[in-house]
């Protein structure tokens, strides 16, 4: 596994009115400033990254072992006076804290053959955390920290059949190193050693390092779990818009844990911009047999059958397709993305019930009804496709833990997945009084009707111009969003089309206040939003090519770049509530930084391979990259706060005083 590989920290448009809500979201908390880099007017000397401050190497506990045997790997780092390294994964012991911005010293073990020598990160024994006092703009607080000389210590054993001579060992090292006042540029680099196999029966000799002080806190017990076969802890970690958290899934009970949070970010999918919209069209196809307790009951498990079949048939194919790991890859391919809409766009059509032109028997077969188990069924699935091009809080992290597990654990955390989405709609149906109050027949019930299918002929619409868009886009140029301009027109003409129904329908003044008032404001908000994302934007994007970010790079620039598709509606949604906001506009603007934008909508293989560099398959993903192309930060669910705390890392201005900052 290499460093690349611990990284994978998760989109369709169905209504128009949801994208204002999100657009007026408010911004984070206040900006925190802390020191990263070394200014170049500082009375200070100058460093290149953080291995000018602390050294790296490879320790074995022996130079020679025999087969069979079991030993200790050492990376050892070693900080000079003054100097701290962040603490690896895990929680930081009391009393200390953790530094929210901190670089955490990371291992991995390079993918390949690694000979007859395993080693087992799993079951590292990381160094003892010390406490240093700094102010990093939160006030003086006792941080955890490594200083000094400290050891890495990693498991090791030796195949029983391993034949004689030498072996190199290989680990990947990554980390940042501190004083009290600022960081230098982290530091990652693969350290090599090797030890020597004897003989079979051969005895041992070379230099034995077990009474070093670095394998002091070694415990020799480990290598009976290691023997035994118990699976070394799995911690998973969490991180929302800032809030983080950890839970290990290794046992019965942590893996009954992370199958929970998957089933949450399933239910929360049911929240997001793709699926929320198509909530009423279910409501009204349950509320037309609320009477019947039973019937209402199985048209929801049949639903609730489809979303979860979705998801595991999806699972499947992850965890039996090496070249597909991505929940949205899918939508990487143009020609699924227009399939899908030409499906939502059959399917507004017949729900609107506007044209009595006789189609072909298979295209009436994609009406689903929602009054039959098989309508249901499909409906379920096409919700839960709808769903993949966004991702739910909680589900990414899950998922991509997933990805690297067997199939069956695949199939598994994916099937809780669409349980976890399939829930609403069993709740839905086993209470059919949440539904009874939905009009179920006559010209009410057939306007809403129509106005629902005007809006999902929207996303259809929607679904099939981004689709094109991604044929018809070149690589490093922006795509086109002329397709905005007739998805508009289907909504607002389902506004229009509320709006003068039910001035016709009824006579009664609060009926037309209303639902006229809504029709206007929905009509209204489709011209908007057809606006909005038309528009060029406050951000001048320079759209990526290697060449360009080489530049910019070279330039002594501070890169943001932003990976994003026409189809990721999450993405957009974070560029409108936190890259477009006041400060960080600002921020993107200043002559160092260069906005740099990713667009995956069509095919792209420079972008796909500087998204697997940065570690990810998914999108929505920012990556903020500091002098000489090293990566200060990235994160798939962000706030504005800590954009500008990225870029100031990648500046070195993160938490200098003004005097400080100043020539």
């Amino acid at each position: 596994m290499t460093l690349r590989d611990r990284f994978d920290r998760p989109n369709a448009l169905s209504a128009f009115c949801l994208l204002l809500v999100l657009v007026l979201v408010g911004e984070a908390s206040a900006q925190v400033d802390f020191g990263f880099g070394v200014p170049k007017a500082a009375a200070q000397p100058v460093f290149n990254d953080s291995r000018d401050q602390v050294s790296a190497s490879i320790l074995p506990s022996r130079t020679e072992v025999a087969p069979g045997a079991d030993f200790i790997i050492a990376v050892v780092l070693d900080a000079e006076p003054g100097w701290h390294l962040w603490p690896g994964p895990g929680s930081i012991p009391e009393p200390y804290v953790a530094f929210s911005s901190a670089i955490r010293t990371e291992i991995a073990i390079p993918a390949g053959d690694s000979g007859s020598i395993e080693l087992h990160p799993g079951f590292t024994i990381w160094p003892e955390v010390h406490g240093v006092e700094a102010d990093l703009g939160d006030g003086p607080m006792n941080y955890g920290v490594y200083e000094g000389r400290v050891g890495i210590l990693i498991p090791a054993t030796v195949a029983a059949d391993a034949p004689p001579g030498p072996q190199e060992i290989s680990v990947e090292i990554s980390f940042q190193a501190c004083d009290d006042q600022f960081c230098l540029q982290p530091a990652s680099e693969t350290l090599k050693g090797t030890v020597t196999i004897v003989a079979a029966g051969g005895v041992p000799a070379g230099t034995n390092h077990d009474g070093d002080p670095v394998f002091s806190r070694f415990d020799p017990s480990v290598f009976a779990s290691i023997r035994g076969g118990e699976a070394p802890p799995e911690v998973v970690e969490f991180d929302v818009f800032g809030l983080t958290f950890s839970l290990d899934a290794a046992g019965g009970g942590g893996f009954f844990l992370l199958l929970l949070v998957a089933a949450l970010g399933g239910l929360l999918l049911n929240f997001t911009p793709c699926v929320l919209p198509v909530i009423p069209l279910k409501i009204m196809g349950l509320s037309a047999v609320a009477e019947n307790r039973r019937r209402c009951i199985a048209l929801g498990a049949a639903m609730s059958v489809g979303v979860v079949f979705f998801w595991m048939v999806l699972g499947g194919l992850i965890a039996g397709l090496k070249s597909f790991q991505s929940i949205s890859e899918l939508f990487q391919y143009p020609l699924f993305t227009i399939t899908v809409g030409a499906i939502i766009v059959v399917m507004a059509i017949g729900m609107a019930g506007f044209f009595t032109i006789q189609l072909p028997n298979k295209v009436y077969a994609l009406q689903t009804s929602h009054e039959t188990l098989g309508g249901s069924f499909v409906f379920g699935i096409m919700t839960a496709i709808l769903s993949t091009p966004c991702t739910a809080p909680l589900m990414g992290a899950a998922a991509a833990w997933a990805l690297k597990q067997s199939p069956a654990t695949v199939l598994t955390v994916f099937g809780a997945i669409g349980i976890g989405m399939a829930i609403p709609y069993l709740i839905l149906s086993a209470v059919p009084d949440l539904v009874k109050k939905m009009p179920r027949t006559g010209p009410a019930s057939e306007v809403v009707k129509q106005v629902m299918g005007l809006l999902l002929l929207a996303a259809g619409v929607y679904f099939v111009g981004s689709g094109i868009s991604g044929l018809t886009v070149v690589p490093g140029e922006p795509p086109s969003r002329l397709y905005w301009w007739v998805v508009t027109l289907a909504a607002t003409s389902a506004g229009v089309w509320l709006l003068v129904r039910t001035w016709l329908l009824t006579s009664k003044v609060w009926p037309r206040l209303v639902f006229g008032s809504l029709g206007a404001f929905i009509a209204a908000l489709s011209i908007w939003v057809g606006m909005v994302m038309t528009a060029k934007g406050p951000i001048n994007w320079i759209y990526y090519t290697p060449e360009r970010f080489a530049t910019a790079i070279s330039d002594d620039k501070v890169v943001v770049l932003d990976f994003t598709a026409e189809w990721c509606l999450n993405c957009k949604t974070l560029e409108a509530t936190v890259l477009q906001t006041a400060r960080v506009v600002a921020a993107l603007e200043r002559d160092d930084v260069v906005p740099m934008k990713i667009d995956l909508t069509g095919d792209n293989p420079d972008g796909k391979a500087r998204l697997a560099q940065a570690g990810s398959i998914t999108i929505p993903l920012l990556v903020v990259y500091g002098k000489d192309a090293v990566e200060v930060w990235k994160n798939d669910a962000y706030t504005p706060n800590q954009v500008l705390d990225a870029i100031a890392e990648g500046d070195g201005t993160f938490g200098r005083t003004d005097s400080s900052a100043t020539p």
